[in-house]
């Protein structure tokens, strides 16, 4: 049996899937970004006059992809601790990974209790963000 999980305290998907998914103890999250729940917007962009990016700001990224997976654990019942495995995606590994792998040790200060980690640099994502991550948790049988 599955059961789907939505969290209003997450940005909406941008596609037509849920936030998550729980199959037994298992919760598999859909892939996260740093958008704001609250209006959409992207922590860190700045844009030009016809709305293209001009830069962003990966570390304010990553803070807020970070703060949308706690959201969708937390709605799930899950916590933070019960992640198991990240697949993180990053549109510019060469600027960003230094980073992003340093705010990844503020939030898992212990690499023996961390989940395991996999990071690709991607050439794109749907919308106009750095960082996306693909989450597996584990989470008490509902």
């Amino acid at each position: 049996m599955t059961t789907s999980i939505a969290s209003d305290k997450a940005p909406k998907p941008v596609g037509h899937y849920p936030h998550a998914r729980r199959v037994g103890d298992l919760l598999f999250l859909s892939g996260i970004g740093p958008r704001n729940p609250a209006d959409n917007s992207i922590p860190g962009n700045v844009l030009d006059a016809e709305g293209r990016l001009l830069a962003y700001d990966i570390e304010a990224q990553c803070h807020s992809v970070f703060a949308n997976v706690r959201a969708v654990l937390e709605a799930a019942g899950a916590r933070w601790e019960d992640l198991v495995d990240v697949t993180v995606y990053l549109t510019d590994m060469a600027r960003d990974f230094k980073a992003y792998n340093r705010i990844w040790a503020e939030y898992f200060p212990d690499p023996a209790s961390a989940p395991c980690r996999t990071t690709l640099g991607i050439s794109a994502l749907p919308t106009p963000i750095a960082i996306e991550l693909k989450c597996l948790a584990r989470a008490a049988s509902q």
